[in-house]
């Protein structure tokens, strides 16, 4: 009998299984050529038909409005840290830094002009999203990063913004409805979500573009990529194919499922079976403040009076078949990414495992 491997990594991170056999089928023979999707020309009608439906995907799941623009870009979500201020900071930003990756989004913005950071949760290692700040008027754009891998926390809301406001969506896009009117930009990394590393996708509000006074490199502006026709959308140099092609599955899937409305009620179900477990767990503690829990990235670590037995769980967890719940190195101990293609029977693995080993060791 094989053993039951339960993917728990952070990202890149689990897929659902029909995207994954689909692209496996489409690499040995694209929309039936004959050639094979990693040997196609991206000027294929095939191809063209496939970028037109995945920003078609997009737009039906998440409701985005015509005066938004759906961009597949190259380079991670590292890339927009500095795309995004080059575009769009005039005179100054305002960022709310809430984890590592604001803290290097807050590093590149400074390139290009005055950043002011309006609130911080470093102070307590991210465990919390800072609250009761006030967002400048007089910024040219506020900028969030809506769920923190690292550390587990999430803002769940759409917030009222009085200015452009522009989020790092990588890591939660997706799992629950979003309001994109709310939005001038939304962007992210594909690997957690919606598709495999190697995209990153782009939503942006075409009126808040050509503002700022610097001449922007060709491949820097946004502008580039929407292009004049749609045709030609994400296609100024070769789009990455293989990830565009597994993001364009998985919409599929979360659009059979339901679509968001449907995949958030299923993450709310997984995210309250663990953390119900944690809470309950004598060996166990969770690291981020309740009311800002994500319901991505559960974070938890052995009780203090537990500590020596954190790398007998490690063992034990795997022996069970969990896969990717070491934590990052700045939090220490667990970490379970939960995100749509985690399926609810990996939760529930992950649960009984930790009240065996409760069983056995508390």
């Amino acid at each position: 009998k094989m053993k039951v491997f339960h993917n728990f990594n952070a990202g890149p991170c689990v897929l659902p299984k029909p995207a994954v056999e689909s692209t496996i089928e489409a690499i040995r023979n694209f929309d039936g050529t004959g050639i094979g999707l990693l040997e196609i020309s991206h000027r294929t009608p095939g191809w063209e038909r496939v970028m037109k439906e995945t920003a078609d995907l997009w737009r039906e799941l998440l409701n985005i409005p015509d005066n938004y623009q759906v961009l597949f870009l190259g380079g991670g979500a590292s890339t927009q840290f500095f795309t995004v201020p080059a575009n769009l900071l005039n005179k100054k930003a305002a960022y709310l830094q809430t984890g590592v990756w604001a803290k290097k989004a807050v590093k590149e913005a400074k390139f290009y002009g005055e950043v002011e950071v309006v609130a911080s949760s470093e102070d307590k290692n991210y465990t919390y999203i800072p609250k009761g700040y006030t967002i400048p008027k007089d910024a040219d754009y506020f900028h969030i990063t809506t769920n923190n891998t690292i550390y587990g926390t999430e803002i769940h809301e759409d917030m009222d913004c009085p200015v452009t406001l522009i989020a790092d969506m990588s890591s939660d896009i997706m799992s629950r409805p979003v309001d994109v009117k709310k939005y001038g930009l939304i962007y992210g990394g594909a690997q957690k979500n919606v598709g495999p590393a190697g995209v990153t996708f782009v939503i942006v509000r075409e009126d808040i573009l050509g503002k700022v006074d610097r001449k922007l490199q060709t491949m820097v502006d946004y502008r580039t990529h929407i292009g004049e026709e749609e045709k030609n959308r994400s296609m100024f140099n070769t789009p990455p194919v293989l990830p565009i092609f597994v993001m364009h599955e998985t919409l599929k899937w979360v659009k059979s499922l339901g679509g968001v409305a449907a995949m958030n009620k299923i993450n709310k179900e997984k995210a309250a079976m663990l953390y119900n477990e944690i809470d309950r767990n004598k060996m166990f503690v969770g690291t981020a403040a309740k009311e800002d829990r994500s319901l991505m990235n559960v974070c938890f670590v052995m009780a203090d009076q537990y500590k020596d037995k954190e790398a007998d769980f490690m063992a034990f967890a795997k022996e069970c078949g969990m896969v990717g719940i070491k934590g990052h190195r700045s939090v220490g101990g667990f970490r379970a990414s939960l995100y749509n293609a985690c399926p609810v029977e990996s939760v529930k693995a992950l649960v009984e495992c930790m009240q065996e080993f409760e069983k056995k060791n508390a």
